[in-house]
């Protein structure tokens, strides 16, 4: 790999809706670059992109892919990313690679629910923006609505750098509007129109070279050069180009448009904090200290797991030994390689700005960092949709498990885990869709079939109010017996309480150090005074604890937010054991926390759902249907609404299903985990009923 000059890297993502032409568009990019011979074909398989098994099943984008080419004397690292929201994890990590987000529209759809996403996550993400229409070559394209539209949706810093001259069969080519050329015949809207406004986008983040344009000095071609970057950088600017990657018109443009607007290295700035916690400024210089961070992992056939590292600052090399954030040790780079779709190719090293893997690094995961500077995690949003799965063949168990881990890898909106009462393994990810790729996913490269069952509602339980009591353990079958005897008071949890001044200022003086587990808010206190339990009987309290909370008192679910205090005990010399105590600290749990005005809690989540105007009331009395709380709407343009509402999971779990039919496929939405809230009397019999029902059979 030739080593490219940091100022000469550009590394973006092709991000939109699906069906906009993304991976056909880039396909010509390819060819037009002269990186591959014979442009490839999504319908037919032969996409360089597209090469996953399930891509070519399904012929659309499933994983994001890296490809490389030059053009201009720029060195281009380009993502491919899926259209459908079912898989953002995708495009949200790749926007951790790049400094550029090309947000590609179809010309004849127009602005779709997906556009708005990638739109507001490259937002987010502090990434430049371009908007390229592609199908410029479709029937039916109504150009000067579309732009008014995506100006509505995404604001007025959206400027065509070029327009169309014609369309459909009639689309021939594009004229620029910052410099319009004297035949400007057939363009579907005057540059001339643009050509002011365009300007003024770019020289205001420069007062003087704004100030010397408005006394009638038009700015030099290098200062142009050097401000369209920075514009698009503070979002001054949002330049939009037109293209049809089918027939390769505009295509030519669009290149010279992402080595003209396409940010450079650096100019994304990343709260990365050193060893010590201070905030940092990361540069993208090679003799700085190192600082990279893996954004994607891809389990490839052939070289096994690759980690896709990209380098802010300082240099990587084949075995090279670095530092890795938050772990002990560090580890040795064996091997790096230079990613082109399905294909690698080995490098010795890599510099700021370039975009390498590294293979069969099991100590590495998304969003690892090298060196001993720390980035920001990566956002992923998190999967709300679940499986129970079991294996088709019993022997496949163990094979099952090791395959799920693969994908957990690959995958950051895929989790997976073992139910402590059913045994068995619940999968989340973000979508029936999601879950349905996974599934062909695990059929196709690790031979493993599953069965699976209704989505599985992780409930909580919890305590409303204070309670307190004891429960003593005796047990004599000849020879030494068993004897515990624990008192306990149990106390609701608040979350968010600061557990210091709960624990020690406001409640309990004489206390001893408490012990919380933050994954279930769950505090236990020791302030026994006089040995009446003896210290080396304590730990086997807290899991007697622990057994409890993993175990659920009223329906077998998991139990947060609470906290326990023993005070008092009693033991035998002879009699008294671990085993002893460990049951009866149990069981003084399950007694109190019955007291306590128990209650189940059910996950909350944040839907955002994109519909027609007109579908507006439906969507609000579905919602009311479904125990939901509808937060608010907003227009998302183009006739669209956007409703926010928070409905229990439970309530939406196949709700994609819903959503086509009262939409007629028109509606999309998102969904995120919000908070946990205490179930409605009627729905806790219910789900205690079942749960109590199941208990009976198992038994």
């Amino acid at each position: 790999m030739a080593k490219h000059k940091v100022d000469d890297i550009r590394s973006l993502v092709f991000c939109g809706h699906g069906s906009t032409g993304k991976t056909t568009l880039l396909e010509t990019l390819l060819s037009k670059t002269g990186t591959i011979k014979h442009t490839g074909n999504v319908d037919d398989g032969t996409s360089t992109l597209d090469f996953d098994d399930e891509e070519k099943t399904h012929k659309y984008t499933i994983e994001s892919t890296l490809i490389h080419f030059d053009h201009g004397g720029k060195f281009f690292q380009v993502f491919d990313t899926p259209g459908y929201p079912d898989f953002i994890g995708q495009t949200i990590g790749a926007m951790r690679g790049v400094d550029t987000a090309a947000i590609v529209i179809n010309a004849q759809s127009g602005i779709e629910v997906n556009t708005r996403r990638v739109f507001a996550e490259a937002g987010k993400a502090g990434l430049g923006r371009i908007i390229v229409v592609n199908k410029m070559d479709m029937d039916n394209v109504d150009f000067p609505a579309l732009i008014e539209n995506i100006k509505e949706t995404f604001g007025g810093t959206c400027v065509p750098l070029n327009v169309p001259v014609g369309h459909g069969s009639g689309f021939k080519g594009v004229v620029s509007t910052l410099k319009t050329p004297d035949d400007t015949d057939g363009a579907l809207i005057d540059p001339a129109e643009i050509s002011e406004p365009l300007l003024e986008s770019i020289i205001e983040v420069d007062e003087e070279v704004m100030e010397r344009y408005f006394e009638g000095q038009q700015p030099t071609d290098e200062e142009l050069s050097r401000l369209i970057v920075r514009a698009v950088a503070e979002g001054s600017l949002i330049p939009i180009v037109c293209c049809s990657g089918k027939t390769g018109v505009g295509v030519g443009e669009l290149l010279d448009a992402m080595a003209m607007c396409a940010l450079p290295p650096g100019v994304v700035k990343l709260a990365a904090k050193d060893a010590q916690g201070n905030e940092v400024e990361v540069k993208p210089d090679e003799g700085g200290p190192l600082v990279a961070q893996i954004f994607k992992t891809r389990i490839d056939p052939f070289v096994q797991k690759l980690s896709f590292i990209r380098v802010f600052s300082g240099k990587l090399a084949k075995d090279m030994n670095v530092g890795l954030v938050g772990a002990r040790k560090g580890v040795k780079l064996t091997q790096l390689f230079q990613v082109q779709a399905s294909e690698t190719q080995p490098v010795d090293e890599a510099t700021p700005g370039m975009i390498v893997a590294a293979a069969k690094m099991e100590e590495l995961e998304t969003g690892s960092c090298l060196g001993e500077t720390a980035l920001p995690p990566i956002a992923f949003p998190t999967p709300m949709v679940g499986l129970a799965v079991t294996p088709k063949s019993r022997g496949d168990q163990t094979k099952l498990s090791g395959a799920l881990t693969k994908i957990a890898q690959e995958d950051p909106t895929f989790r997976r885990e073992l139910d402590p009462q059913t045994k068995e393994t619940v999968i989340n990810g973000m979508s029936e869709l999601h879950l349905q790729i996974l599934q062909e996913r695990l059929k196709r490269r690790e031979k493993v079939e599953v069965d699976t069952k209704e989505p599985k509602i992780p409930y909580r339980e919890t305590i409303q109010v204070n309670a307190e009591g004891s429960y003593r353990h005796k047990k004599q079958t000849g020879g030494s017996g068993q004897f515990g005897e624990v008192h306990i008071r149990m106390f609701p949890l608040p979350k968010d309480t600061n557990i210091e001044e709960y624990a020690v200022k406001s409640r309990f003086p004489s206390l001893k150090e408490p012990h919380y587990y933050p994954e279930w808010n769950f505090l236990w206190l020791d302030s026994v005074v006089g040995g009446t339990i003896p210290s080396n009987f304590m730990p086997a309290v807290e899991k007697g604890f622990k057994d409890r909370i993993e175990r659920g008192v009223v329906a077998g679910y998991h139990v947060q937010d609470l906290c326990v205090e023993v005070h008092f005990g009693k033991h035998h010399p002879v009699d008294s054991n671990e085993q002893a105590f460990k049951m009866a600290a149990s069981m003084a749990f399950r007694n109190v926390f019955q007291q306590a005005k128990p209650a189940l809690l059910e996950p909350i989540v944040k839907l955002e759902v994109t519909i027609p105007a007109d579908k507006v009331g439906d969507i609000n009395s579905d919602m009311s249907g479904r125990r939901g709380r509808v937060l608010g709407m907003d227009s998302a343009g183009g006739g669209m609404q956007t409703v926010t509402a928070e409905v229990p999971l439970a309530e939406v779990t196949t709700y994609a299903r819903s959503l086509s039919s009262i939409t007629g496929g028109q509606g999309s939405y998102t969904i995120e985990f919000s908070h946990y809230d205490v179930v409605p009397g009627n729905v806790q019999k219910e789900i205690i009923a079942k749960a109590t029902m199941k208990e009976d059979e198992d038994d």
